[in-house]
Parts: C-alpha cells; structure tokens; sequence
C-alpha cells in the first residue's frame, strides 16, 4: 500500500510541477491573476445595480474586461530587455497623443481628454500612467543610483511636462495620478533628503499661483466645498453629501443588491464610475466594502514581493512604481467618495466603468507579470 501511496504522490508531484512549468512558460502568475478576475467580476455585479440594471453598460463592460485580460497575458511575454529598449518611445508617443488632445481632442461635460480615430475612443492619460513608470525606471537606471542632480532635473522634466499637459484637459485627477506615479520612480531611486525638502518647499510655495492662474473655478469650487459640503448642496457640495448618504445607509449587511436607493432613484451622480464604492457600500454594506478592500491588499501585496524580487534596478523601480500607481489611485478614489479630498474625477481601479483605464491597469500588472516570470540569468544586467 505504501508503493501506490508514492506512486500517487509522484504522479502529483508530477502534475503540480507540470502545471507550474506552463504558467511559467506563458508568464502567468496566479497569485496576481486570481485576485484581478476577482476584482473585475466583483465589479460586474455592483455595476450592474450602479447603472440602473443597464444590459448595455454591462456587456459593453464585459467586453472592456475580456480585451484588458487578453492584453494583460500579451504583455506578460514581452522580455524585461524589451521593456526597457522601447520605454522612451512608449513615453514620447504618450507624450505626442497628450498634445494632439488639445488640438484635435474630443471633449464631454467640459473636459477635453479623449482622442476619437472613429471605430474608437481612447484617453491618452490613462496610456501615460504606465509610460511615466517605464520612461522613469529606464532613465534612472542607466547610472548608478542614487541619481545625481542632472539626472533628477531630467527626471523632474519628465514628470511636469505631461502632468502639465494632463493638467489643461483639464484632469486634475490625473495629472495627479501621473506625477505621483513619477515621484515615486524617483523616491524608490534613492534621492537625497535635500533634494526631497527642496521639493516639498516648491510645492508649498506654488499652491497660491497655481490657485490663481492653474485652477478653473469649478476645481477652486471643489476644494472650498470640501470643507463645507453644505454651504452648496444643491451644487458642488451635492456628490459628497450622496455619497456620504449613500455609504452611511448600508450600515454594516447594506440594503441588498440593486436595493439601494441612492443609486437606483439617480441621487448619487456618476455612480457607475467615480462613486462606484457609495453603491457598494450601500447595497453589501461595510462588509462588503471589507471584502473588496481584502482584495486590493492580495493585489497590493503580491504587487510588493513582485518589486523586492525584481532582479534589477530597472524592474525594481518599474514594479515599485506601477505598485505605487495602483495604491494611489485606489487611496484617492476612496478619498474623494469620502470627502477627505475634492472630487477630482478618479475612477475606482479595476471596478469603475471604463475600458481605457482598464487597459492601462491591465498593461502594467503585464509589465508586473513579465519581472515577476523574469528568468535569474538577467541578473547580469544590473
């Protein structure tokens, strides 16, 4: 009996160690895949109810959900090689379709962010989000770190030049989003201290001119209702007030799927998008807010070993800022649908409605897939 025990074990030995050769072949890593199908078909169910029971929305997402995945395993089986050798490409092209977005750009509801080839809409913003990450993490990894002054005063260009770009769509939100995803590339790359003071002093000392020359009065708007939604609610302190309403109402079980009434009777505005989580928490209730937070933390954190595993400077800084991109995006929709900060137009990663900043995601936990499956002889490229 104990000669078919090991017979068993083997041919199972056989079969996991089988299995693991082929999602390595293929560049899959599951303990990032599982938890972003559970996330994308999590987010189905809640925008379903978030759109009104929309069939159309739904399949429409559907769809946006099965081309991120099939982009998602094409990227995974580019070479970290590639990756670098075409990153400052990727970032100039982003860069180019940045500018041609305020000549050519489509606008809607006072923004012009979007680049119309007929067949298809697209926001070059979003494609910046993975190519600030990439350009950076080549540009401070072709000397040794930590980077010395010339090397940052480029990089700073590189971060402020799209930011500012991103900034006259307008898009707040992200043109935030990008220049935190830069900064990080460069904080991960080991700055001195006095330059990060340096930093931090230029940043205080710009908040009045941006005020008063950046800003359109709808943003300034925005900042000063969030410290007072109610001096406006019928106005710009209205989304707070609903989406405070609306995550209160769920208490702990919520109101049950499609039951919420923030949402199915219209109080709450871009539900399907930016205040996704003020459905969510209103019809699942604050558990279901943990469960999707548990979520994020399996994505975060397999995000996380994949940077300290990186085998190079390169990939390290490329994965810490891509991990650093996702978390910030997550912080500042949360943020916002809680009115911590303004409503600066941040979808909830993964969840929201959207197929161009699913793409994006998409792209980057790719290029995450690709270091994660990097093979050790890469070593000799530090």
């Amino acid at each position: 009996m104990s000669n078919d025990f090991s017979r068993v074990a083997e041919v199972s030995s056989g079969e996991l160690g089988a299995r693991s050769r082929f999602l390595r072949v293929l560049h899959i890593d599951l303990w990032l895949v599982l938890p972003l199908l559970m996330l994308s078909i999590g987010g189905l169910f809640v925008l379903y109810s978030a759109s009104g029971q929309s069939d159309v929305m739904l399949g429409a997402q559907m769809r946006n959900i099965a081309v991120a995945m099939a982009v998602l395993l094409i990227t995974a089986q580019f070479r970290v090689e590639t990756l670098r050798s075409v990153s400052l490409y990727i970032f100039l092209l982003a860069t180019l379709l940045l500018v041609a977005v305020l000549f050519f750009g489509v606008g809607a509801k006072g923004a012009q962010r979007w680049l119309s080839l007929g067949f298809i809409r697209f926001q070059p913003s979003e494609i910046m989000k993975v190519a600030m990450p990439l350009a950076l993490a080549w540009w401070l990894s072709k000397e040794a770190l930590p980077p010395n002054f010339r090397a940052l005063v480029t990089a700073f260009a590189m971060v402020a030049l799209p930011s500012g770009l991103i900034l006259q769509q307008p898009d707040l939100g992200t043109s935030l989003l990008v220049a935190t995803s830069g900064l990080a590339a460069i904080y991960m790359a080991g700055i001195q201290w006095r330059y990060i003071f340096s930093v931090m002093a230029l940043g205080i000392a710009s908040i009045w001119p941006a005020w008063v020359f950046v800003l359109k009065d709808y943003q300034k708007q925005r900042v000063l209702t969030l410290f007072n939604p109610e001096s406006d609610r019928l106005g710009a302190g209205w989304n707070i007030i609903q989406s405070k309403t609306a995550i209160g109402s769920g208490g702990w079980e919520g109101l049950g799927w499609t039951q919420g009434s923030q949402a199915q009777l219209e109080f709450l505005p871009e539900g399907h998008t930016d205040f996704i989580i003020a459905v969510l928490a209103e019809e699942f209730g604050f558990r279901g807010v943990l469960l999707l937070f548990l979520v994020y933390a399996l994505i975060l954190g397999r995000g996380l070993v994949i940077t300290w595993r990186a085998q190079s400077s390169f990939t390290r800084l490329l994965a810490g800022a891509l991990v650093a991109t996702f978390f910030f995006g997550l912080v500042v929709n949360l943020a916002m649908v809680s009115g911590l900060l303004p409503v600066v137009g941040v979808p909830l990663p993964m969840v929201s409605y959207g197929g161009t900043a699913m793409v994006s995601m998409m792209i980057a936990f790719g290029m995450l897939m690709a270091i994660s499956t990097e093979k050790p002889v890469t070593r000799a490229m530090r």
